[in-house]
């Protein structure tokens, strides 16, 4: 036999839960649970829980009409179940999680933005490769022993730069690239 009354003594302190997490943490940044488990799609954990109780009160409703059939509750009762478990996991965590490093999201930058950092890292790669070459041409006109290590030291500096940018150069070449395709 369903005791309703504890599945809703647990959804009220779960309500309780949720709003007392809620309103510490806020919204966060995706819907919390899969949409095959709550249909609400929320990012706050009171309106999962308030679908809980509609759940449990339909639930009732039909127990008290003589409506219900053993496999619709067994159905019923299960994604209830599934659902306080999800919710109870979600406020077990929250310890956990507020302990963990925050990972900053970066947004995601729009094409335009990445195409004049593409132009931007072009031009600089331009001009260290020209620095570069500047500098190892110095060094093979250079007399002192000292000021050719000094050169040599500038041009290698210059060579991880040029190395660095260029690496830059094909990530961001193939962001665009992605995005392009992706449309």
């Amino acid at each position: 036999m369903l005791d309703f009354q504890r599945l809703e003594d647990l959804a009220t302190q779960l309500a309780d839960e949720a709003a007392n997490t809620d309103s510490k943490r806020g919204e966060a940044q995706r819907p919390l649970f899969d949409e095959q488990l709550f249909h609400c799609r929320s990012k706050l954990l009171v309106p999962c829980v308030e679908e809980i109780r509609e759940e449990i009160l339909a639930l009732s409703r039909e127990h008290s009409q003589g409506k219900l059939n053993p496999s619709r509750t067994q159905h019923i009762c299960e994604r209830i179940v599934a659902q306080i478990q999800a919710v109870q996991r979600e406020l077990a965590t929250q310890q956990i999680r507020k302990n963990e490093p925050q990972r900053t999201r970066s947004r995601r930058k729009p094409i335009y933005e990445l195409k004049q950092e593409l132009a931007q890292h072009q031009e600089w790669a331009k001009r260290l490769a020209t620095m570069q070459r500047t500098k190892e041409q110095a060094v093979n006109r250079c007399r002192s022993v000292e000021e050719q290590q000094s050169l040599e030291s500038e041009a290698a500096t210059l060579a991880d730069r040029l190395y660095r940018c260029r690496a830059a150069l094909a990530k961001l070449e193939k962001q665009i690239s992605m995005r392009e395709r992706k449309g």
